[in-house]
C-alpha cells in the first residue's frame, strides 16, 4: 500500500505542471481570442461628409464634434444639426464598420424630417480610435446615453435647447444591441429601430471568431465566452440577451428590421418581436432583399427602399413641436363702441 501511494503522489507530481502549463496556456489563448476580436478591422472611411458635401448641400452642413462618454474616455461622431425642439436620431452602426456606413441614411433622415441626427463612432472601431477596442454592445450601452447627454447640451444661436424631448436610435447588429439596451435604461428614447440583431453579445463573439479563425470555430468560440468573464472582468460586457432587454421597454414603438442576407440574425431578430409588453407598438419586416447590415454593398434602389423605411418610422413615432400655421389663434380683445349723444357727450 505504501508503495501504491507512493507511486500516486510521484505521477501528481509528474502530470501537475503539465497540466497547470496546458491550463494556463488555454486561459491564456481564450484571453488572446476576445483581444484579438476586441479590436475590430479597421479601414478608412467609405465616405466622409467633405467628400459627400460635393454632392449634397445638405451633407456639407455636417460638423464632426467630440464628448466625453460616461466613462471619462473620448467620443466623436458626425453631427448634422436639425430645426428647434425638434427629436434626434442617433444612428448605430455594425461591428466592424463605422459611422461612414450611416452617413448616407443620417444626410437622408435629416433632410426628410429636419431632426437632429448623430452618427458616432462606437467604441474600437473607424480611424484612429479614441477607444482602442469594442465589448461587443456593452459599454457601447453607456456611450450611447452619454451621447444622449450630449444632444441635450446642444443650443441654438439663441442658446436655447437645440433638441426636443424625444430620441430615436437606430442600430444594426452590434448596433441593435446598444440601442435596445440604452432605450431600457432612458425613457427619453421613444422609438428604436432594431436590424438584424443578435440574440446576445456571446452569439456576435461567435460569428466574429467564426469569420476570423474558421477552423475549430465551435472550440475557440466557447473559450472566448469562457475569456470574457475574466477580460471584461471590470467592463460593461452585457450578458442580458436582447429578448430580456425587450421585456423592459414600455410604451414605445420600435420597427425590426432584417433580410435574406443573414440567415441567422434574421432569425434572432424575427423572435424578438414577441418579447416586447404588449403596450409597445411592434412593427416588422424581416423579409427585406436586403438588410442594413451589408447595404453599402447594395444596388442604389433597395438602399433607398431600405432608408425610406427608417425615415417614415421616425418620421411617423417621433414628435414634433406644432407648425405656427397649425397653433390657435391668439384671442382678440373686442373693444365695444362708445356711443355719444347729439351734444357730444
Amino acid at each position: 500500500m505504501y508503495k501504491v501511494n507512493r507511486l500516486l503522489k510521484s505521477i501528481v507530481r509528474l502530470l501537475l505542471p503539465v497540466v497547470v502549463s496546458v491550463v494556463v496556456m488555454l486561459m491564456g489563448a481564450s484571453i488572446w481570442l476576445v483581444h484579438s476580436t476586441s479590436t475590430p478591422p479597421r479601414n478608412t472611411y467609405l465616405v466622409t461628409p467633405e467628400v459627400y458635401g460635393r454632392l449634397s448641400a445638405h451633407a456639407a452642413q455636417v460638423t464632426s464634434e467630440t464628448w466625453k462618454n460616461r466613462d471619462g474616455s473620448t467620443a466623436r461622431g458626425w453631427l448634422l444639426r436639425g430645426k428647434k425642439n425638434y427629436p434626434a436620431v442617433i444612428l448605430l452602426h455594425k461591428y466592424g464598420g463605422d459611422r461612414s456606413y450611416v452617413l448616407n441614411l443620417g444626410v437622408k433622415l435629416s433632410e426628410a424630417t429636419d431632426f437632429t441626427v448623430l452618427m458616432p463612432d462606437q467604441r474600437g472601431h473607424g480611424q484612429d480610435p479614441p477607444v482602442a477596442s469594442t465589448s461587443f454592445g456593452g459599454c457601447e450601452v453607456d456611450d450611447t446615453l452619454a451621447a444622449i447627454d450630449y444632444l441635450r447640451g446642444l443650443r441654438d444661436a439663441s442658446r436655447d435647447n437645440l433638441v426636443g424631448e424625444e430620441i430615436g436610435i437606430y442600430g444594426v447588429e452590434m448596433g441593435g444591441i446598444a440601442a435596445l439596451a440604452t432605450a431600457a435604461r432612458d425613457q427619453s428614447v421613444r422609438s428604436v429601430v432594431i436590424d438584424s440583431v443578435p440574440q446576445q453579445s456571446d452569439d456576435l463573439i461567435d460569428t466574429v471568431i467564426a469569420k476570423r479563425y474558421p477552423f475549430l470555430s465551435s472550440v475557440t468560440a466557447g473559450m472566448a465566452k469562457g475569456a470574457t468573464y475574466i477580460y471584461y472582468a471590470r467592463g460593461c460586457y452585457q450578458r442580458q440577451s436582447v429578448c430580456e432587454l425587450a421585456k423592459t421597454i414600455r410604451d414605445r414603438k420600435a420597427l425590426l428590421l432584417s433580410g435574406q442576407d443573414v440567415p441567422g440574425l434574421k432569425q434572432s431578430t424575427e423572435s424578438l418581436a414577441g418579447c416586447f409588453p404588449s403596450d409597445t407598438q411592434v412593427q416588422s419586416f424581416t423579409d427585406l432583399a436586403a438588410s442594413g447590415v451589408d447595404l453599402v454593398n447594395v444596388s442604389p434602389d433597395k438602399a433607398d427602399s431600405y432608408d425610406q423605411k427608417v425615415i417614415y418610422f421616425f418620421q411617423e413615432n417621433l414628435k414634433t413641436p406644432p407648425s405656427l400655421d397649425m397653433l390657435p389663434p391668439e384671442p382678440v380683445e373686442v373693444v365695444e363702441p362708445k356711443i355719444v349723444d347729439g351734444s357730444g357727450k
